[in-house]
């Protein structure tokens, strides 16, 4: 069995949010001081998405939610609603935020400071070019920075086939892991080793495998692969109920 981290609650909905925002604030991480920035396909790039290889246009959360926040699909957006991903922006005012960032002596608040942006909204210090839709900041770290600019994968019929999907710029679930590190990594000011502590008392900076269960959102098993059909299917339904 795989080691589980004790980081409190799998089920998003169990996570006292508002209260834990400051500690959220301070757990997505604050850009690196000092060698703040690393390399990527021979550049140097910031942190979080910019230091991501961007090879297709960031469209924003509005235009995931026209099919991810149905039932059929399992309403991811729902959770990610409920999660630390959507308040990361505004966890950045929270008094423990503020703190850190005086202690750091930044020059702005960290809401608007660029060391703290690149890893508490989607997109930040990407190339304007890719940014095909205006994004707010206020919707924190959304769909794109795990999944990867969807410009050109968001439609159903490419997304239905998960294959043509990763083609047009759909990140891999393998990969996932690599993709949390840009900005879950010890270069965060506030990253502890131990903060994750497995079942066997064992310890790490960051467990991919039991983080994601806390903001676990998949699709249902009988969906994948037959969303167009079944999507027909509940269409035609709703609109034979209208007609009744």
């Amino acid at each position: 069995m795989t080691p589980r981290a004790r980081v409190g609650p799998p089920n998003p909905s169990l996570w006292p949010w508002k209260r834990q925002l400051g500690v959220w604030g301070l757990i997505l991480c604050l850009m690196p001081f000092g060698g703040a920035a690393e390399t990527v396909g021979g550049s140097a790039h910031r942190l979080g998405d910019a230091s991501a290889p961007i090879e297709h246009d960031y469209v924003g959360v509005a235009k995931c939610k026209s099919c991810h926040k149905k039932e059929l699909m399992g309403d991811q957006i729902h959770v990610w609603r409920e999660g630390p991903h959507r308040l990361a922006w505004e966890s950045l005012k929270s008094p423990e935020s503020l703190e850190l960032a005086a202690e750091l002596g930044l020059s702005k608040p960290p809401s608007e400071s660029e060391e703290c942006l690149a890893c508490h909204v989607t997109a930040y210090g990407v190339p304007p070019e890719r940014i095909s839709r205006p994004l707010t900041q206020a919707d924190g770290v959304q769909c794109e920075s795990c999944h990867g600019p969807g410009r050109r994968y968001r439609k159903k019929k490419v997304m239905s086939d998960p294959e043509r999907a990763r083609e047009n710029g759909l990140w891999s679930i393998s990969d996932a892991s690599g993709i949390c590190q840009r900005c879950h990594n010890d270069q965060s000011p506030t990253f502890r080793a131990d903060r994750f502590i497995r079942e066997d008392g064992s310890t790490a900076g960051f467990d991919y495998d039991v983080a994601v269960q806390a903001i676990a959102h998949p699709i249902p098993e009988h969906v994948k692969g037959h969303y167009l059909e079944l999507d027909a299917e509940r269409k035609k339904a709703e609109k034979a109920a209208r007609s009744n």
